[in-house]
This record gives C-alpha cells, structure tokens and sequence, in this order.
C-alpha cells in the first residue's frame, strides 16, 4: 500500500509538472451591435432595426498552449449572429460562420492553420477601408459582394475560406507574407452553389506612417443556383483577382486607398454564362480617410466606383461615418452613404435588394441609406 501510494503521489507530481510547463487558456469574447436605418431604395423609403453596422455582432472561443521554444497551438471558433433578432448571421446552416480554425504558431517560422479562415486578400485590403470591410455597412463589401446579371459568373472575393490551409510569415522588418489553398466548397445559403478551388497569396509592409499590401487570387470553376429564364443554373467560371492598398498617416489622418480586380475566363461557348454575357470583367476602387478627432472621437470617408468593364454598369458612391467612445468597450456611431447605379447596376449594401415593389431587380435605382447604432465588446 505504501509503495502504491509512493507511486500515485509520483505521478501527481508529473502531472503538475508538465501541466507547469504547457501554459493553455481559454478567452471568451464577442460583440453586440445594433442600429436603426432609414433606406430610401430607388424612391421606395423604409425604416427597420438591423445588426453590425459597426462591428459584425459576434461570439467567439479562443486559446492557446505555450509548446515551449518560441512555439504555441492555438484555435479560434467564432459565430456570426444578428443581435435584432438572435438568429445566425448570413448563413443559418453554419455555426461557426465567420473563423473556426487551429494551428502552430512559430516565433521564428510564422504560423500554419488549418480550417474556415479570413483570405490573405482580405488581410490585405483590411487595413486600407475607413470601414474596415463590415459586411453590413462598408460600401467596398457591397461593392465586392454585388450581384447584377453581367457578373453573375464570376465568383466575389468573400473574406472567408472553408477547408482552407493558411499560412503567415512572422513580421520580417515590416513585412509580412501570406499564402492560402483552399478545397472546393459546397454552400446552401444566399443560393446553393458548389466553389472551386482557391488560391490566394498576398504580402504587407507596415512602417514609417506608410502601410502597403497586395494580394493575387485565383478561384477554379464552380456552379450555382439560379432562376433566369430558361437556366436554373449557372457556370461560375475561373476567375482572378488583383487587389492592391495604401495607407499613409498624416498626423490625426489616415489616407487610405484599394483597388481590385476581377477578370474572369472566358465562359465556355453555349453555357449559360456565355449566352447571357454573364462574365464581364469587373473592377472596384476606394479612397477615403479615417480621422482621430479627438481620443473618443472618430470621423471616416469613403468614396467609391464599381465598374462592369464591356457592359456601361457602374455604380460611384460616398459614405461619412462618425463613432463616439463612450468607453475602451461602448460607442455610438453614425453612417451616410449615397450610391447611384447606372446602367444593369444593382449595387446596395450588403442584405439589401434593390427590387421594385414587385420584387423585381431595379436597375439604376439610386440607393440612400443612414443609421444610427450602438456597439459594446466584452
């Protein structure tokens, strides 16, 4: 007996030990965020209460584990939801819809992760948007995120990869690099559809008052769901993307510049692609400035244009944003923003149709939209 409990007592000991030694936590953090809108919808005004016009309403887990040597495993798995009404956000079938990821992080050798991770493109731009990329309220993710009848074939740069393998140099002076493949990737929400494929790789530089970036992606063929006359489905053809961004600080402002890209393949003759010129070409451009006030005050602007190259449809825009910290966790904010579409343009921020009374797609119509709202991080 006694010579059992030497031993129990023994193991213990190791077991403290290595737990001494493999450092692990666990953070849980989200933020909630709502606000009021006014949208004047092509002549057609309406009022509703939304969410993550700010911030992307959001709860997430994330840890680590110190290995020892400059090495740690860490994950992140977080949720999108709509704080108005509690349900998921953007897709109801996944949990886990904005990052659900794990990996080895590296001092010296950067990290590897494996899993729904944000695309190096995304890096890229992030810095360079006065409305860093929300997916509500930012009038560059609606113009990425636009669907008209001349781009319908070609695949959006959507922030966010599935089945994805990433990987993020340590910070070299500076620079930093970035490289992803992702697997094909079947979705059911907007519509069902079935991606290609994806490539993307992108580098940063960050120093004296300047910040630079530029990405590449390339996605391989996909299908879609649709209803369009005769077709109920759609080619969705290879497409790449060039993004480029510049940032400079002067003093209390941050000027700030994006462009992109798309340049599909060309639809393979007879497809539905090709019959219904469903694969123009397709570039995006950004200036504005974010501006520090004060230490609780911030002011941003945008200006925008998304042009359909071959096919006359653009859309040029203007946002003003203005947040007041009542707290390092609570701000109020307000947004702006105007865009005229021309042409088979039907550009609006993203969760918005720009639909006559009917519900059919109205082209050209001009879109007003202001909102007052409130977010709190924990």
């Amino acid at each position: 007996m006694k010579l059992t409990a030497k031993a129990l007592s023994g193991a213990t000991l190791l077991l403290m030990v290595g737990s001494a030694a493999a450092q692990s936590s666990v953070t849980m953090y989200g933020v909630l965020d709502t606000f009021v809108q006014y949208l004047n919808n092509g002549g057609a005004a309406s009022y509703s209460q939304r969410s993550g016009g700010a911030t992307g309403s959001l709860f997430g887990l994330r840890g680590n584990e110190d290995l020892g040597a400059g090495t740690e495993a860490k994950f992140d798995i977080e949720t999108g939801y709509n704080l108005n009404n509690g349900t998921l956000f953007a897709d109801t079938t996944t949990l886990f819809y904005r990052q659900a990821w794990v990996g080895l992080f590296d001092d010296k050798y950067g990290s590897l992760t494996f899993g729904r991770q944000y695309q190096p493109t995304f890096l890229v731009a992030y810095n360079a948007d006065p409305f860093a990329l929300n997916e509500v309220l930012s009038p560059l993710s609606a113009a990425v995120l636009a669907v008209d009848r001349n781009t319908l074939a070609i695949q959006s740069i959507t922030g966010r990869t599935s089945n994805a393998m990433k990987y993020q140099s340590p910070n070299m002076g500076g620079v930093r690099l970035y490289a992803m493949y992702a697997f094909s990737t079947k979705v059911t929400q907007p519509v069902p559809a079935t991606t290609g494929n994806v490539l993307d790789v992108g580098a940063t530089y960050t120093g004296y008052s300047l910040y630079a970036g530029f990405a590449y992606q390339v996605q391989h063929p996909g299908i879609e769901t649709i209803s369009l006359g005769p077709f109920t489905s759609m080619n969705l053809v290879a497409s790449e993307h060039f993004t480029g961004a510049l940032a400079y600080r002067f003093g209390i402002a941050n000027i700030q510049l994006v462009y992109t890209y798309a340049r599909p393949q060309e639809p393979e003759a007879g497809s539905a692609a090709a019959l219904v010129g469903a694969a123009h070409p397709v570039s995006i451009a950004g200036v504005g400035a974010t501006i520090q006030a004060t230490s609780a005050d911030v002011v941003e602007i945008e200006g925008f244009e998304r042009n359909v190259r071959g096919a006359h449809d653009n859309t040029p825009g203007i946002q003003i944003g203005y947040d007041h910290f009542l707290s390092k966790r609570t701000s109020l904010y307000l947004r702006a923003g105007y865009m005229k579409n021309n042409g088979n343009a039907a550009t609006s921020w993203p969760g918005i149709r720009v639909v006559t009374s009917t519900g059919a797609t109205n082209y050209g119509a001009s879109q007003t939209l202001v909102a007052v709202g409130a977010t709190h991080r924990f």
